[in-house]
């Protein structure tokens, strides 16, 4: 330690480094992986008083532990750092000098496209091997056959298996960092060994969700296969590691696999997505309090990315989960970025994107608003599709030309005059998320949705 050890403030996430027994009574024991919360300051600067996921406090050694933090905003995370897109033979040539036996990186190949081409330098020469890609299979020599490049590379670091050289260093593109250096840094990175993967509890695009086991909790699991959808997951988790918020789904950690892809654990939520919930539930079961309550849930979320900058991009009662204990938490940070930056619209669900962010691609927290208002639309109408009726290719112009949806049957009418308020077609006078949750919590205090 050194002497000029920053003091920790109250509520700092550590990840255990090692494993701590305690030596006295008020020690706090732990295992190397765990992860506790810094609860105060002692009178010595290297003990801290902690506290456990269970709750139990005690007191730890601060160099037995790493301060967890948000993976640093703005550098590019990479599966395959030694991946670097459509470069030429030249200029991979240019890339791997000064010659250095087993330095290689990996491009796409120019002559033959869909396949790639490994480039390794070796006794001073480049060697360029083409990577086949048939039957979604890939191969240099079609006898070894690999599911993906992270799996081939991970291959002949190990042997050389026919190539001139074992792949010894990595040329790493400019820009991008291996992405399980940065989650190790960082303190997310956790341990294949802790996980149990238990049973598929849905399905994605990208791969499975399931739910396992890590170190005795029930977790979700994002179990991500292919290159290309686990290098658009690295944001995801990335984002996720800057947030924290008792109604966001909680990041626990990332697993990087060289041989299998990529697996992000998240806190489990039992009682699945919001619309499911509302849907199966219905009107008999969910009273005026417990829609108003999960409507100031998300809401609070919302407030608390938009004081942090982050607009949500993809909020709907779809991506909203509930705890056992039904709580309600904004999850699928999939589209969230930092406020500002644009992106491809054309998977955007029409329904619930504002105008502006579908014509011109302007997203900002104003078009969360928009769709927060849409969202209060399907909790009070328990789950209904938006625009009942309206052929979806009609939604838009309709909606531009100052449509708004009724109220849901038996939706109190203030709890209405809010959804209206978020569907104002200029975004400058569409209310905050702050002011929102003002206007819910007066609602709540005053029983006006009884």
């Amino acid at each position: 330690m050194s002497g000029m050890q920053a003091v920790w403030p109250s509520g700092t996430e550590c990840i255990a480094k090692y494993n701590f027994h305690g030596t006295a009574e008020q020690d706090l024991p732990f295992s190397k992986g765990d992860v506790l919360t810094i609860v105060a300051v002692t009178k010595d600067p290297n003990w801290y008083k902690a506290k456990n996921k269970v709750g139990r406090e005690g007191i730890i050694p601060a160099n037995y532990v790493q301060k967890r933090e948000g993976v640093k905003a703005g550098i590019k995370l990479s599966l395959m750092p030694w991946f670097h897109g459509k470069i030429t033979r030249e200029q991979a040539e240019r890339l791997l000098y000064p010659p250095e036996t087993g330095l290689f990186l990996v491009r796409e190949s120019t002559n033959y496209p869909g396949d790639y081409t490994l480039c390794v330098s070796c006794e001073g020469k480049v060697e360029h091997y083409r990577i086949i890609y048939s039957s979604s299979k890939l191969s240099i020599d079609e006898e070894v056959y690999f599911e993906n490049l992270m799996q081939l590379v991970e291959h002949y670091t190990t042997d050389a298996d026919g190539l001139c050289t074992r792949l010894i260093k990595p040329k790493v593109m400019e820009g991008t960092v291996a992405a399980q250096d940065e989650f190790s840094r960082s303190g997310w990175a956790l341990n294949m060994k802790d996980l149990k993967l238990l049973q598929i509890i849905g399905k994605g695009e990208f791969g499975d969700v399931m739910l396992g086991d890590y170190r005795g909790n029930k977790v979700a699991v994002k179990c991500i296969k292919n290159d290309a959808t686990a290098q658009a997951f690295l944001a995801e988790a990335s984002v996720m590691t800057q947030l924290r918020h008792s109604n966001l789904v909680q990041l626990l950690g990332v697993i990087v696999e060289e041989k299998s892809g990529l697996y992000i654990v998240t806190e489990y939520m039992a009682k699945g997505s919001l619309v499911d919930y509302l849907r199966s539930r219905g009107r008999s079961v969910l009273g005026a309090d417990c829609l108003l309550k999960f409507s100031l849930d998300v809401c609070e979320a919302m407030e608390y990315l938009e004081a942090n900058n982050f607009v949500h991009r993809d909020l709907a009662a779809r991506n909203v989960l509930v705890s056992e204990d039904n709580i309600a938490k904004v999850s699928d940070f999939g589209l969230t970025k930092e406020a500002s930056s644009t992106q491809d619209t054309g998977k955007l669900p029409v329904k619930w994107t504002a105008p502006e962010a579908l014509r011109e691609k302007k997203f900002s927290t104003k078009s969360d608003v928009w769709s927060f208002g849409i969202l209060l639309w399907e909790i009070y109408s328990f789950g209904r599709v938006p625009y009942p009726r309206i052929p979806l290719k009609d939604v838009v112009p309709r909606v531009e030309k100052g449509y708004k949806m009724d109220a849901p049957d038996g939706c109190p009418a203030i709890v209405y005059e809010v959804m209206k308020k978020c569907w104002t077609l200029d975004p400058g006078h569409r209310p905050s998320f702050h002011q929102l949750r003002e206007q819910l919590v007066h609602i709540k205090e005053k029983e006006l949705y009884l």
